[in-house]
């Protein structure tokens, strides 16, 4: 990659890229410059070096790369000195933890003749210890180099840097100089000042023996960092003074608050510092790195499933995720302090208990489903430091959009890869008829999400194209905040658990019959009151667990306390009129929701034409539906369902390549699809692998499946299940599944 490089200082990071490149064969030459002899000489003696030197002028004469390593206010001699012998064709690159500086030394020495190589970088590593015997190759290993290229540094010298430090297993990212030293002030330099002071302010103390002798892990832990080389840091301090100077304000200033909030017992504030720090430091992790709310689940995961006879037992599932979601909104937006039971604890929900934490809700929990929302009120909400993460959940993202378009302050909300690609002008368009200033992304009106505050929203008169449960709730949740009444008219029933809530939290929603669905109303300038919300069961995530039930050879499951919401029943609909043996018991009222067990037992399934009017009602239902058509007699043919194409995946299309994969023929419909049931023979299903697309549903769908097939079913990314059942393959293996979890 280089004939000669020159690295001017061997301490750890100068050391480390040397012995990275030396092992990877990067430089036909390297050669060093030092202070100590020593240095140099061990340099040679461990094969790091071909030479040395103290003269930097002399030792850069021919190389391609120099490397800066040294304190970064022993930079400007070091131009001086190596000026007269570079040219265009040279890169140089300092490793400094400060860059304007830095670059203000640079434009001193070379004016406008400022080399077209100079690339800036930091590396974003280190250790305590220093030199060159603490070197290591793989120091620098799934760390981040960010570069601060100048306008004048030529874009060839900047690719192959980025190269260099891509053959060190780094990630590298660019950013202005200024917004550098800012952003490294906060989360580099002040951490490392405090460190030191801390640590010298209880050396002061005549018990400092005592004090260190006790010190918890804790302070272990927070103080390791001064155990850096002080004269680095002396160094790095001055020449980010304006930036630390900034960060030191407003530390002192939390500071301050946090003094007064003790001294004044103000618990409530208190709590919600601290578990807004403890959810920021996880959920900025999460974002980051695009990995999940859930610290056990694995990035890859695929379900190894062999074939089963038997699904039995009586199981509780999964918290409903619909009314887990509405619970953190509706409570966040209310007077006082609401308290959920059941809450369902998956990537979804917890996506949208994040967006009101980082919105300044004081949110305790989740803890065995408990949760306890402080709410700020209509009026309360503050605006985020950083765009909203509302991972895989595009209900989050449809439903929020309707929130925060009322808001005085601006907004942006993202994705994870797979969220990023679902439609989002479904909602936007009605939003924007209502006032808001809502702007997707790209052709097909994707995430990210860009909403601008303080716009003045007035209630409209909406017939919705498509039945959305989602897009309604998405508008009657704008127009608690608009001037007049909004009405949604949907062509059919959906699910009504936002209607529910909104009276349970004592706001008047007015709902009439039209045609085949309801219109729906609220009138702006209400206010949401406090109330405690028990989750019941899922009813999608109960679904899975019915056809099961209804296939296996040897079936016989009942679900505990399963929400029946009359706009979520379609799937026990359907099965019933394929004949499954489903009967409900213990039938009661929940915090308004009506929960039920459900009994289910082996049966002979019938291929049905599926009523337009029911397909609304158990649209998540239908791909483990699909399942149980494929273990029917005759064909299943379903019209009207639309939406389904654009779910987590295009879910009638997934579903029927996965189907053809294991054997069963179908047809796929612009609105739906057709399906030639297999039901007259005991192993419906061959074996195979099948792809679900990062869809969860769609995954869990094909693992009930195993119950009717003559092989191994193989599912690939099946890390998604998280994202609405968590404990899923452990609670179908308790059933009589043999589900194997491979991760990565």
């Amino acid at each position: 990659m280089f004939e000669k490089v020159c690295f001017i200082g061997l301490g750890l990071i100068g050391a480390s890229l040397a012995q990275a490149m030396r092992d990877k064969k990067l430089a036909k030459s390297i050669v060093a410059v030092s202070r100590s002899q020593s240095t140099i000489d061990k340099g040679i003696n461990y094969g790091l070096l071909d030479a040395g030197f103290d003269d930097a002028a002399f030792a850069v004469q021919g190389a391609d790369l120099v490397v800066i390593a040294t304190p970064v206010q022993a930079v400007k001699k070091i131009f001086e000195q190596i000026k007269p012998f570079i040219n265009d064709k040279t890169i140089i690159m300092d490793v400094g933890s400060t860059k304007g500086n830095i670059i203000a030394d640079a434009s001193a020495v070379f004016g406008e003749d400022m080399p077209k190589g100079f690339v800036p970088a930091h590396p974003i590593a280190g250790a305590e210890k220093s030199g060159i015997d603490a070197r290591n190759a793989k120091l620098f290993d799934n760390h981040k180099i960010i570069l601060t290229p100048l306008d004048t540094t030529s874009k060839q010298a900047v690719k192959k840097v980025i190269a260099l430090w891509a053959q060190t297993g780094a990630e590298v990212v660019t950013m202005p100089a200024d917004y550098h030293d800012k952003v490294l002030a906060r989360t580099s330099h002040l951490p490392h000042l405090l460190a030191y002071n801390l640590v010298a302010q209880l050396a002061k103390h005549n018990d400092n023996m005592d004090i260190f002798r006790f010190a918890a892990g804790g302070f272990r832990d927070f103080t390791r960092i001064a155990a850096s080389d002080p004269t680095m840091w002396h160094d790095i301090f001055y020449a980010n003074k304006t930036a630390l100077l900034d960060a030191i304000d407003e530390f002192s200033k939390q500071l301050s608050q946090l003094k007064a909030i003790i001294e004044t017992n103000d618990s409530e504030q208190m709590l919600g510092i601290l578990t807004q720090a403890q959810a920021a430091r996880q959920h900025f992790g999460h974002m980051l790195n695009k990995t999940p709310y859930l610290e056990k689940q694995a990035m890859k995961q695929t379900y190894v499933i062999a074939p089963a006879q038997q699904f039995e037992g009586s199981h509780t599932v999964a918290g409903d995720k619909s009314i887990s979601h509405r619970s953190i909104m509706f409570g966040s937006l209310a007077k006082g302090t609401t308290t959920v039971t059941g809450f369902l604890e998956g990537e979804d929900a917890l996506a949208t208990l994040q967006a009101f934490r980082d919105m300044g809700v004081v949110i305790e929990g989740p803890n065995q489903g408990r949760v306890v929302i402080h709410g700020v009120g209509l009026h309360g909400l503050k605006p985020s430091h950083d765009p909203l993460y509302m991972g895989n959940s595009g209900t989050s993202m449809r439903l929020l959009s309707g929130i925060l378009s009322a808001q005085k302050f601006d907004s942006v909300m993202t994705g994870d890869p797979s969220l990023s690609k679902r439609p989002m002008e479904r909602v936007a368009k009605p939003l924007r008829d209502m006032g808001a200033k809502i702007q997707t992304t790209g052709e097909k009106g994707t995430p990210p999400i860009s909403i601008t505050g303080n716009q003045t929203l007035t209630g409209i008169r909406y017939e919705m194209p498509m039945a959305s449960a989602q897009v309604k709730s998405c508008l009657l949740l704008a127009g608690l905040w608009a001037q007049g009444t909004t009405t949604v008219i949907e062509p059919e029933v959906t699910r009504d658990h936002t209607e529910r809530m909104l009276t349970a939290f004592g706001y008047p929603v007015t709902v009439s019959k039209v045609h085949n669905g309801n219109q729906i109303s609220v009138t702006g300038g209400g206010e949401l009151t406090a109330c405690d919300i028990a989750v019941p069961a899922d009813i999608s995530s109960a679904a899975f667990f019915m056809v099961a039930g209804a296939i296996a050879q040897q079936g016989n499951v009942t679900i505990k306390k399963v929400g029946i919401n009359p706009t979520r029943t379609g799937v026990i609909d359907i099965l019933k009129l394929m004949g499954a043996d489903l009967t409900l018991t213990n039938e009661t009222t929940v915090g308004g929701e009506p929960v039920a067990d459900i009994v289910v037992k082996s049966s002979k399934l019938q291929g049905i034409e599926i009523p337009e009017h029911l397909v609304p009602l158990a649209i998540d239902e239908f791909p483990v539906l699909f399942v149980a058509a494929s273990c029917a007699t005759g064909k299943t043919v379903l019209h009207g369902a639309a939406e389904l194409r654009v779910k987590e995946s295009d879910r009638i299309q997934v579903m029927a390549d996965g189907l053809k994969t294991l054997g069963i023929a179908c047809t796929v419909l612009d609105d739906g699809i057709e399906i030639e049931g297999r039901g007259d023979v005991a192993q419906v299903f061959g074996g195979g692998e099948i792809e679900c697309h990062h869809d969860h549903r769609i995954a869990m769908s094909f693992t009930v499946a195993s119950l009717r097939a003559s092989d191994t079913i193989t599912i690939h990314g099946t890390e998604t299940v998280n994202t609405s059942f968590p404990n899923f393959a452990e609670l179908v293996n308790s059933a009589g599944l043999q589900v194997k979890v491979v991760t990565d």
